[in-house]
C-alpha cells in the first residue's frame, strides 16, 4: 500500500512522546464507519478510506509496541514496525468476517515487531524452534516471577526452573540469558567470568554466514500463513471467548482469572470453562481451514 508517505512517523529527532500526542487527533471509528471504510477499500480499492483504517488505529500499535521495551532497540522503529503490521493488517482485512480490525491487527502488529526484533538480535545466534524463539520472548518475565533480576549468570536452581517452565534445555536458558544481558557487546568480549573461561567470545556465538537462505525464506512464508490462518479461525469464537482467549493465552501480559470474573460478572472457574472452550474451538477450526488449504495447523 503506497498511500502512507504522509503518515505521522517516530523519529529520535521528533521525541516519542511528540509523536503520541500527534497520533491521538485521529478520532477512534464507530462500528459502522470501520465497516464502510474497510468495504470502500476491499470493493474499490480506495485508499483514502485504508488511510483513515490506519490512522484510526496508530495508537492500538503504539501501545502494543510498548509492551515490547528491554531489548535494546530503538523505541521509534518498533513503532514503525508496528505501523508496518497495522499497515498489512488493513491490506488483507475483510469486513465481513464480522470481527472488529483491531481484533484482526494486533496479531499483525504483533508479528511485525517480533520479527524486527529477531532480525536486529541475528548478529547472535538465534535458535529457529518455537520453543527457543518463546525463550527469547519470555525469559526476562520468567527471570522476574523467580526473583532472578540481578545481571550476570542465574543460579543453578533459577535455569533449571526457568528451563522447566518454558520447555527448552538448561543450555539454552544460560546461553539466551548471557546474550540479552549483554547487548551489542563486542565480538571479542568474553562470555562469562570464571577463572580459565576466556577463550569463549561472543563471535562464538555468531549465526552461520552459510545458512540456507531458501530454507529461511519458507519458514518466513509459513509464519505469514499461520498468522492469517490463525485470524481468520477467531471468527469461530464469540466476543466473550475471543476477549478472554486473548486476554488470558494471546497477549504478553496474562490477564488472571479473578480480573476476568470481576469483568464478566461470573466464578473464576466460568472463565476458566470459557478459556478451555474457546481454546477447544479455535484448534478445531484451525485444523479445519488447515485442512481446507493443505496447512499444517498449530495454535
Amino acid at each position: 500500500m503506497s498511500t502512507y508517505a504522509n503518515l505521522p512517523a517516530p523519529s529520535p529527532e521528533q521525541g516519542l512522546n511528540r509523536y503520541l500526542q500527534e497520533i491521538r487527533r485521529f478520532p477512534m471509528l464507530e462500528p459502522e464507519e470501520e465497516y464502510m471504510l474497510a468495504k470502500r477499500w476491499v470493493d474499490h480499492e480506495d485508499t483514502g478510506a485504508a488511510h483513515k483504517l490506519v490512522t484510526s488505529h496508530l495508537r492500538l500499535a503504539a501501545k502494543i509496541a510498548m509492551g515490547y521495551r528491554g531489548y535494546g532497540l530503538p523505541q521509534a522503529e518498533v513503532i514503525s514496525e508496528a505501523n508496518v503490521g497495522l499497515m498489512q493488517a488493513v491490506k488483507r482485512f475483510d469486513p465481513e468476517k464480522g470481527f472488529r480490525l483491531a481484533t484482526y491487527a494486533m496479531w499483525w502488529i504483533r508479528a511485525s515487531i517480533q520479527e524486527y526484533i529477531l532480525r536486529s538480535w541475528s548478529l547472535v545466534k538465534l535458535g529457529t524452534t518455537s520453543a527457543q524463539k518463546k525463550l527469547f520472548f519470555n525469559l526476562r518475565k520468567a527471570k522476574a516471577r523467580i526473583g532472578a533480576l540481578e545481571d550476570g549468570d542465574l543460579r543453578p536452581e533459577n535455569v533449571a526452573q526457568i528451563a522447566n517452565d518454558l520447555g527448552v534445555t538448561e543450555d539454552e536458558v544460560i546461553s539466551m540469558n548471557r546474550r540479552l544481558s549483554g547487548g551489542d557487546a563486542s565480538l571479542n568480549a568474553q562470555v562469562g567470568s570464571a577463572e580459565g573461561d576466556s577463550s569463549t567470545q561472543w563471535q562464538d556465538w555468531l549465526e552461520d554466514e552459510d545458512a540456507d537462505q531458501a530454507t529461511a525464506y519458507e519458514e518466513q512464508d509459513e509464519l505469514t500463513q499461520r498468522r492469517a490462518l490463525l485470524a481468520e479461525a477467531m471468527e469461530v469464537l464469540n466476543d466473550r471467548e475471543r476477549d478472554i482467549l486473548t486476554e488470558r493465552r494471546l497477549n504478553d501480559e496474562t490477564v488472571t482469572l479473578e480480573d476476568l470474573s470481576g469483568k464478566y460478572d461470573v466464578s473464576r472457574e466460568r472463565i476458566r470453562q470459557i478459556e478451555v472452550r474457546a481454546f477447544e474451538k479455535l484448534q478445531k477450526r484451525m485444523q479445519e481451514l488447515a485442512k481446507e488449504k493443505g496447512m499444517l495447523a498449530t495454535v
